[in-house]
C-alpha cells in the first residue's frame, strides 16, 4: 500500500475549494468564533446588559490585564472560572464607554489583545481557537511512529472515518472533474504537521472496465496510497485514500 518512489505528477483536478472560515458575528449573534494566533488582536461584541464569556478551545485563561478607572460605575469587570479556565465579563449599566479592551494570557502561553465594542445584545459567549496548538497536537501524533508509518496510520483512520488529533479535516463541495472516462472527487481532506490526507472519489464513466494504479495517482510528494477497488466495471465506483506532505499533496 505503501508508495514512495517518484513518478509523474498526478494530473487529475483534486483542488478543494471549501475554506472553513470562522468569523465574528455581529450584534444579532449570541455565539462568536474567532481565530488567532499569539500575539493578535480579536475584535468582538460585549454585552451591555449580560454577562459576556470568553472561553479558549483546548486552552485556558491564566491572567487578564486591563487598567482600572477606579470608579465602579464606570469600569468592567472580568471573572476568572477556575475549573474550565474561561473568563467572564461584566458591563455596568453606568459604564459610559462604547468599547472595552484587555490583555490575556493563557495557561499554554499565548497572549491575545482583546477589543470589543459594547453592543445591547443579550448574554454572549466568544470562543477562541489557536491553530498553534493543533498544529502541535497533530505534530505529536505524527511522532509517535515514522513518517511512512505515520502515513499509513492516516490511511487506516479516514478508510473507518476517525478523526486524528490535532488534525483538521475538511468535506469538500468540489465537483467531479473528468480524465477521461474516470471521474474524480475531492471529498475530504485531512491536514496535520507534516502530513496531508486526501479522500477521493472515482467512477468508471466509460463503457469498458477500467483498472486504477497506485503510481496514476501519486505525486513527488505522496508517501502512501490505498484503492479500495482497483478494478471497476462501467458505472461502478470506489475510494482512494491518499497521504503526501503537508504543502505538496495535491499540488
Amino acid at each position: 500500500m505503501a508508495y514512495r518512489r517518484k513518478t509523474r505528477v498526478w494530473s487529475l483536478a483534486l483542488c478543494a475549494s471549501t475554506i472553513l472560515a470562522f468569523s465574528g458575528s455581529g450584534a444579532q449573534a449570541a455565539d462568536q468564533f474567532k481565530q488567532a494566533a499569539d500575539g493578535a488582536s480579536i475584535e468582538c461584541a460585549v454585552s451591555a446588559r449580560e454577562l459576556t464569556r470568553f472561553a479558549l478551545v483546548d486552552d485556558q485563561f491564566a491572567s487578564v490585564s486591563k487598567i482600572s478607572t477606579g470608579t465602579p460605575y464606570n469600569d468592567f469587570a472580568v471573572t476568572n472560572e477556575p475549573l474550565r479556565g474561561d473568563i467572564y465579563v461584566s458591563v455596568p449599566e453606568t459604564f459610559a464607554a462604547r468599547s472595552i479592551s484587555f490583555f490575556a494570557t493563557t495557561k499554554k502561553g499565548f497572549v491575545y489583545k482583546v477589543s470589543c465594542q459594547v453592543e445591547p445584545v443579550p448574554a454572549v459567549q466568544v470562543f477562541i481557537t489557536n491553530p498553534a496548538i493543533a498544529t502541535n497536537k497533530a505534530a505529536g501524533w505524527e511522532s509517535e511512529t515514522p513518517l511512512e508509518t505515520s502515513a499509513l496510520r492516516l490511511i487506516q483512520a479516514m478508510a473507518n472515518d476517525r478523526t486524528v488529533d490535532g488534525f483538521e479535516v475538511r468535506q469538500s463541495s468540489a465537483l467531479p472533474a473528468r480524465v477521461g472516462d474516470l471521474e474524480v472527487q475531492l471529498i475530504a481532506d485531512y491536514r496535520g504537521s507534516a502530513l496531508a490526507g486526501k479522500v477521493i472519489r472515482l467512477a468508471n464513466r466509460g463503457r469498458k472496465p477500467l483498472t486504477l494504479a497506485e503510481a496514476d495517482l501519486a505525486s513527488s510528494g505522496t508517501l502512501a496510497i490505498s484503492i479500495a477497488q482497483p478494478t471497476l466495471q462501467s458505472g461502478e465506483s470506489t475510494v482512494a485514500f491518499i497521504v503526501g506532505t503537508n504543502g505538496e499533496i495535491g499540488q
